[in-house]
């Protein structure tokens, strides 16, 4: 197994209560797997994590990307709003 730390921003870190969460994987894991990991840990993520954004080391991947030890991972909700 393998632990990521995970930071969250915005609602999602208003969801949890912190600024990031530490998640345990299988050494194989994608992005898709630390969503479902985090759907589990933190039921209230659920629906915000269907249109989260994902940063790996600091670039935008997909669901199937592997995750390693030591990646820095971000997870960034949607953003609207403002005004002009």
């Amino acid at each position: 197994m393998i632990t990521v730390s995970v930071r969250l921003f915005a609602s999602l870190r208003d969801s949890v209560g912190r600024t990031s969460v530490d998640v345990e994987l299988e050494p194989t894991a994608t992005v898709r797997d630390l969503l479902n990991a985090l759907k589990a840990s933190y039921p209230q993520l659920g629906p915000r994590l269907k249109n989260v954004l994902v940063a790996v080391n600091l670039e935008y991947v997909g669901p199937d990307v592997r995750i390693g030890p030591g990646d820095e991972i971000a997870l960034i909700p949607p953003v609207s709003g403002g005004s002009v």
